[in-house]
């Protein structure tokens, strides 16, 4: 199990704009989150250790945060030829299993990963109303066997900063999480 970080994409770069299918196919966009206070966009995944791990808590966590106004979008963008258990199929799966209260999106070409400038599952991206960036990083300090409680510490901190319209605290620690499983030719030039 690799582990990779975060690339930390710079505070106050606009959300890159998308357009991927969900779990029923059904195609949502960018701007199918205008109206929320805040977008949180994750890349994640079903195979991976890191996410197994911060599921449960997450969705929790999603539920408390859309009901203050927040949207949630979640992103996989794993190459299914080599990683079968990521795919749309699976997702649907996972999704319904898993209780997912968000839209599970599929990034088959994997140009959104790279417009993110994603590297990791799971890797966190919270957007303010203007979609500007305002944090990237880890969730918390919970990881597989570190024996860390899941508190969901910096993701929330960061999240209720957004919903009452304050600043967010700019001292960032990058996600980490298994690497984007690229397809050849695909690998970003950003590493």
């Amino acid at each position: 199990m690799s582990l990779t970080g975060s690339t930390m994409l710079p505070l106050g770069t606009q959300a890159p704009d998308f357009s991927l299918p969900d779990t029923n196919g059904k195609i949502v966009t960018l701007l199918d989150f205008q109206e929320a206070k805040a977008l949180l966009v994750v890349f994640m995944c079903n195979h991976c250790p890191y996410v197994k791990h911060i599921q449960k808590h997450f969705t929790g966590l999603v539920k408390e945060y859309q009901d203050r106004g927040a949207a949630v979008v979640g992103i996989n963008a794993n190459d299914v030829e080599t990683h079968p258990d990521d795919s749309p199929e699976n997702m649907a799966r996972d999704a319904r299993r898993l209780g997912y209260n968000f839209p599970y999106l599929y990034d088959e070409t994997q140009q959104v990963a790279r417009a993110y400038r994603a590297a990791c599952t799971p890797d966190f991206f919270l957007f303010d109303k203007y979609r500007k960036l305002v944090y990237r990083g880890q969730m918390d300090d919970s990881r597989p066997g570190n024996d860390r409680p899941l508190t969901g510490l910096d993701l929330r901190s960061a999240l209720d900063a957004v919903l009452a319209g304050e600043k967010v605290n700019s001292n960032q620690k990058p996600s980490m999480g298994c690497n984007i499983k690229w397809k050849p030719g695909n690998e970003p030039d950003y590493f």
